[in-house]
């Protein structure tokens, strides 16, 4: 069971990220696609996304906090070596995904309500 709770954190994770994006780049289309008057019009369903967007951040961070909890069982899988180097590659993925996230979110932001 504790397996299987394992891999539900790092789907629901991994969806909560795709969600985040998919909000981000609704609001951009919706920005640049459609004429001003009608971009008024759509100004409730774009503020929508970037609460969406909020929601979908909130699930990976503590999907995040799930999968520290849930991978502590895993241990060495690959070796040593091996797990030193994905520690530290996660370690660089996480600082890059957090600007991602920081970055997207500000920008979805400026489109939004600027």
């Amino acid at each position: 069971m504790k397996k299987a709770f394992t891999i539900f954190i790092g789907f629901a994770h991994d969806f909560a990220a795709g969600i985040w994006l998919a909000t981000v780049l609704a609001v951009w289309y919706i920005d640049r696609s459609v004429a001003p008057d009608i971009r008024l019009a759509l100004q409730g369903l774009m503020e929508r996304f970037f609460y969406i967007g909020l929601a979908g951040i909130f699930m990976v961070l503590a999907g995040g906090v799930g999968r520290t909890f849930t991978y502590a069982h895993v241990g060495e899988v690959y070796g040593a070596d091996a797990e030193r180097l994905r520690r530290k590659m996660l370690i660089i993925k996480h600082i890059l995904l957090l600007s991602a996230f920081g970055f997207g979110t500000w920008w979805q932001y400026t489109i939004v309500f600027a």
